[in-house]
């Protein structure tokens, strides 16, 4: 008994032993092995939860903050999330066309022929793909793309004709928004809905462009007119898209440093802005019609206020076709030299002598209709962007103008260092959109081939010089250059019927002969001294003109006559005056 309690003493004390004896590595490594892991699948648990959450909850919170929000805060948050939208599709755009005229011009034509029909096949393709993607690219997103690709249009002299065809959809034919957005957006301006506004509303709209579309409506004492209402998000989003163009021009800046335009759309975004106020519009189109009203060919569609408000106007309805619409002239009967130089003499006499100037007179902005007189009839529409152009630059610019046409090199530099530019000849060939010979006092409306081509190879090759004197010259000018090529791409779309810087030289010279009588005090009330001084000015304007054709007649004459002779030998350059 002793022995096997001595026994059992001593394998209790054994057993002691091993418990006091440190653990071996290995079997430690055992036995944390399970609790460690189990701590990583709790983290690894949490973690996920967190993912879960965050990517289930946070939509969830948005979602309810978009249900409990008002509709207009509604729409912001939706803009908020368009706009990135917005951004990319216009990287991507660039991206596209840029890649496509890189593989067409480097990849698909590499070693072929510019002239050959191939090559101008594929160049036209290639042209005309980058164009629906512009298109695209603008009606998908709206406002101010729709306007800038507006703007491209006039500029039928430099741009390939493939994306004058694609982008003229612009004009008048762009977005189309659902009734509702129209119902919701009256709710907020009028607290009332177009029906209880008008006695008759057609909801579909007889033009849409960039900043808004127009619907034919009737007042309730049977008045028919025209009713303009603005995108309800536009104004919501403008300065996002503002924001969007300047970090697209500042990537391409940083890819071509040449190419820098951001400084114009600093200057322009404050007047784009005025467009959107279209209480601003009807003061604009009031001021309009009283300015021109010694013009009886045009019509200034009368503004209702009672149904305007800063998103929709209301003003007569015209009736009329697009001042480019030929076929639709004609068959008026109507001719189209009286339409084209009633346009410029319009617009002509805004530049040089009001200085109160539309600077968006596209042809969806101007429609021609039989007058009381039988003859063409103007209406000019969306009167939004104006810019005012000081008296000062109108008579330097009146002035250049007419030195312009008589060929006075002295007076172009002159008049030019008034407008505050050095490189006044490059100047007076971007004022009037066509190479200047100054041995010819004649300008061809329409260009040649050659001279189609100089201005394109100016425009690629003499780029910083252009951005100098872009720079230079006073900022009201820049949207005055939009007017004037403007008015020159329609004068060309109804054939050049018009000597249109002959007409715009005429309009320049009596405008500086009614600043000029203006200037006199108490006699410019009397109407017969301003037409005596603005007849004399065109007068002599006219003799000018008419002396400096006669004298260089005479020369060419004369020296032919010499020539002919064999008393004088010709150089080349002579030959090419002669000529």
């Amino acid at each position: 008994m002793a022995r096997e309690t001595t026994r059992a003493l001593r394998l209790c004390l054994h057993h002691m032993a091993l418990l006091r004896r440190p653990p071996h590595p290995a079997a430690s490594l055992q036995r944390n092995r399970p609790f460690s892991s189990l701590r990583e699948g709790k983290r690894r648990g949490l973690l996920w939860k967190t993912l879960v959450g965050v990517s289930v909850g946070v939509p969830v919170a948005v979602g309810v903050r978009y249900a409990a929000s008002e509709p207009r805060d509604r729409r912001r948050m939706k803009i908020l999330t368009e706009g990135f939208g917005r951004f990319c599709r216009c990287l991507s755009v660039g991206l596209v066309i840029s890649g496509d005229y890189w593989w067409t011009t480097n990849v698909a034509l590499r070693g072929q022929d510019e002239s050959s029909p191939s090559y101008l096949a594929k160049m036209s393709a290639c042209h005309q793909r980058a164009a629906e993607c512009m298109v695209g690219g603008a009606l998908s997103n709206g406002g101010l793309y729709i306007k800038l690709g507006q703007g491209l249009c006039s500029f039928n002299h430099l741009l390939p004709p493939e994306y004058i065809r694609t982008l003229q959809i612009l004009e008048d034919k762009a977005l189309n928004r659902r009734y509702k957005e129209v119902d919701a957006l009256f709710q907020e301006d009028f607290n009332k809905t177009p029906k209880q506004l008008f006695k008759e509303f057609d909801y579909e709209p007889i033009a849409a462009a960039s900043l808004a579309q127009v619907h034919k409506a009737e007042l309730f004492d049977g008045t028919p007119v025209a009713v303009k209402v603005q995108y309800i998000d536009l104004r919501d989003r403008f300065d996002g898209d503002i924001r969007t163009l300047e970090i697209l021009l500042d990537v391409v800046k940083f890819m071509h440093p040449t190419f820098g335009f951001r400084w114009v759309l600093k200057d322009l975004k404050g007047t784009l802005g005025q467009e959107l106020d279209f209480e601003n519009e009807a003061k604009n189109s009031e001021r309009c019609a009283e300015e021109l009203k010694h013009f009886s060919f045009v019509v200034v569609p009368k503004v209702f206020w009672e149904q305007t408000s800063k998103r929709v106007m209301t003003a007569e309805f015209c009736d009329g076709c697009k001042i480019n619409d030929v076929e639709e002239i004609k068959r008026q009967g109507l001719s189209l030299k009286d339409a084209a130089d009633k346009l410029i003499r319009t617009f002509a006499e805004q530049i040089f002598y009001t200085g109160f100037i539309h600077a968006d007179p596209h042809p969806g902005n101007v429609l021609v209709r039989r007058g009381p007189d039988n003859k063409a009839q103007l209406v000019l529409l969306d009167h939004g962007l104006y810019q005012h152009l000081s008296q000062r630059d109108r008579v330097a610019l009146c002035k250049l103008w007419r030195s312009v046409v008589l060929r006075d090199e002295a007076a172009m530099e002159e008049h030019s260092k008034a407008l505050g530019v050095k490189e006044y000849f490059l100047f007076c060939e971007m004022l009037l959109q066509r190479p200047i010979n100054m041995r010819e006092l004649g300008l061809s409306n329409i260009l040649s081939r050659e001279e189609t081509t100089y201005m394109r190879e100016m425009a690629s090759e003499r780029f910083d010089s252009i951005m100098r004197v872009l720079k230079s010259m006073p900022r009201p000018m820049l949207l005055v250059f939009r007017n004037i090529n403007t008015v020159r791409s329609i004068n060309i779309s109804l054939g050049a019927p018009v000597d249109r810087y002959f007409v715009m030289a005429k309009s320049a010279v009596r405008g500086w002969g009614n600043i000029q009588a203006a200037r006199t005090g108490v006699l410019p009330r009397l109407w017969v001294f301003r037409w005596v001084r603005t007849t004399w000015e065109g007068l002599k304007f006219e003799l000018a003109l008419r002396w400096e054709m006669a004298a260089m007649s005479l020369t060419r004459s004369f020296l032919g006559l010499l020539s002919y002779v064999g008393l004088v030998s010709l150089d080349a350059d002579v030959y090419e005056y002669l000529r």
